[in-house]
């Protein structure tokens, strides 16, 4: 059976990230200048890592908070959620990333446009702009959400509560050593939105493949190795 109201709460959640954590790229600019200071990048990473741990604490208990694709997908692959209703929360994840990302559009439209409204631009000159490199570090980086996800928010025997931090507190620490690197997406639907509304598709589907890779291989090997064992013993 689906559940539409997990589906909505996904398009709120996704909403958030969307909106906050490229407005805190924005905000940046604003209050420390073109280029990656390290304020810059500290600002980024609260506003990504702030507004996801929050949304796992507000809906969690509602769909799980999974808040990106690439965190639907190997929970689909790993039956913790019907297909059908992990592509209605795809599906909702990109109508909540396309939504914000507009709205900043409408909001700050110059400001925004200068930063492509937070769209992640590519491998960066620190790896060479190489495309392998960059492809290589999404697919860690996801991998470890992925697992921290796994093992806090769906492992049987995680400490209560420390979901949202743990989370939250991993995306903060991918953004701090990812955006000089590939803009630190991780999640397919943050970068779809601003694309979308900024019309700037280089190297997009970078956005798309390594984090879809990172988080399958990620969900399948905390799901056999750790997750199921805990079920078994619960």
């Amino acid at each position: 059976m689906v559940n539409p109201r997990a589906w909505l709460a996904e398009a709120i959640a996704t909403y958030a990230l969307v909106f906050f954590g490229p407005l805190a790229v924005i905000l940046s600019v604003v209050a420390f200048g073109d280029g990656l200071s390290i304020e810059a990048i500290i600002m980024i990473a609260i506003g990504h890592g702030g507004a996801v741990g929050l949304m796992v604490y507000a809906f969690g208990h509602i769909s799980g908070a999974h808040i990106n694709p690439a965190v639907t997908i190997p929970m689909m692959i790993t039956k913790k959620i019907s297909i059908a209703d992990g592509i209605g929360y795809i599906i909702f994840q990109l109508v909540g990333a396309i939504v914000a990302a507009f709205s900043l559009k409408a909001i700050l439209p110059e400001i925004g446009a200068k930063v492509n409204f937070g769209t992640q631009g590519g491998p960066s000159e620190l790896i060479n702009n190489s495309v392998m490199a960059g492809l290589a570090l999404e697919i860690i980086f996801t991998f470890f959400l992925v697992t921290v996800i796994f093992l806090t928010a769906v492992h049987k025997k995680a400490p209560a509560g420390i979901h949202g931090i743990s989370i939250g507190g991993m995306v903060f620490l991918l953004h701090i050593v990812g955006v000089p690197l590939t803009g630190a997406s991780m999640n397919p639907a943050r970068t779809f939105g601003p694309a979308l509304a900024s019309g700037s598709w280089e190297f997009h589907w970078i956005y798309w493949v390594a984090p879809i890779i990172g988080g399958i291989i990620a969900g399948v090997i905390m799901n056999y190795i750790y997750v199921k064992k805990a079920e078994k013993e619960a």
